[in-house]
């Protein structure tokens, strides 16, 4: 029997988610990104979940607006659900937290999570979700930045759920560019390939649950960094080489 789309936190979380020529004047890169508008509640204008930031970082990143060349206007994707009762994510919050510490650490939530391919969660994937909701860098979260990440894993589900198709549990190729183009990505199909062989860990030529969430937020991060550089917004930008090293050392 194949597994059910999307994740899960098991038996927790709701069934489903140095050589060479110097570069002489910089490098002239072209984007294929969308806008930098934003949607209300917790997502932005794709309804897809967005990385949950500190305030003041948000406003770095800004909700600019502007639509031009390079970038185009996402659909909304709907609110996204409601929480469950407080009292029922304590009692998941409690279970997942093992050691008693108060505190969900990586591997606590990594063994919590089920991707339905029956393989371990992503471990990139949880280190990007905790680092999203861990305010204090105190390497978990609480109790109530565990709510955060519930509602963040749940609204994933139901985008994953959405762009899946075929109830398969797995993204394809022609899944993934239906869900990133629904984003407002415009990006080749050669591109699409590049994707699927950087993100599919089963080695099938689709990406599980845990992987297409890696896969938007690296997608969303890179669009971030590119977004500062392109200040007139017309999806194109020209960095120096030690720019370009920057953009990327900040993702990696």
């Amino acid at each position: 029997m194949a597994p059910s789309p999307g994740a899960s936190l098991s038996r927790c979380l709701p069934r489903g988610a140095a050589g060479g020529p110097a570069p002489r004047r910089g490098t002239r890169l072209r984007s294929g990104f969308p806008s930098a508008r934003r949607g209300g509640a917790g997502r932005d204008v794709t309804g897809a979940p967005r990385e949950e930031r500190p305030v003041s970082a948000a406003r770095g990143a800004g909700a600019r607006g502007a639509m031009a060349a390079g970038y185009q206007q996402r659909p909304n994707g709907g609110a996204p659900g409601a929480l469950p009762d407080p009292s029922f994510l304590w009692s998941v919050f409690q279970r997942v937290d093992k050691d008693r510490s108060g505190i969900i650490c990586d591997n606590e939530l990594q063994q919590a999570l089920s991707n339905g391919t029956w393989t371990p969660f992503n471990p990139a994937t949880v280190r990007s979700i905790l680092g999203m909701f861990d305010r204090e860098n105190k390497g978990g979260v609480n109790f109530n930045e565990f709510t955060g990440v519930w509602k963040y894993i749940t609204d994933w589900q139901n985008v994953f759920r959405t762009y899946d198709r075929d109830n398969s549990g797995m993204i394809d190729k022609n899944e993934l560019k239906q869900a990133l183009t629904g984003f407002g990505y415009r990006l080749s199909d050669q591109f699409y390939d590049i994707l699927i062989r950087k993100f599919d860990r089963q080695g099938k030529g689709q990406v599980a649950f845990d992987d297409f969430i890696q896969c938007c937020v690296v997608l969303q991060r890179l669009t971030d960094v590119f977004r500062r550089y392109d200040t007139d917004q017309d999806g194109w930008i020209q960095v120096s080489y030690e720019q370009y090293l920057s953009m990327v050392f900040s993702i990696v």
